[in-house]
């Protein structure tokens, strides 16, 4: 009966150990995948999303700005008489 202890004891040693290395193996995989992720996010000249927010806001604001003047331009134009 000691003797299977031991066994299971030893077992369950080698076990936790396998279990330790799992997780280094994949903590490890992890900060690689991540780094190449990075790497390559990195060469894309990507826009952050704040400047583009910021860029979309300008641009309505000017579109809006260019609708009025529209307005303003086509009221100051002579309107043609029908003949």
């Amino acid at each position: 009966m000691n003797q299977n202890s031991k066994l299971f004891d030893g077992l369950g040693r080698v076990m936790n150990e396998a279990a330790g290395v799992a997780d280094g193996v994949r903590r490890e995989v992890e900060t690689v995948v991540k780094s190449q992720a990075q790497r390559f996010v990195g060469d894309m000249d990507l826009v952050k999303r704040a400047d583009f927010d910021a860029l979309r806001e300008l641009v309505q604001v000017q579109s809006e700005e260019i609708d009025k003047l529209r307005e303003e331009i086509a009221a100051l134009k002579p309107k043609k008489k029908a003949e």
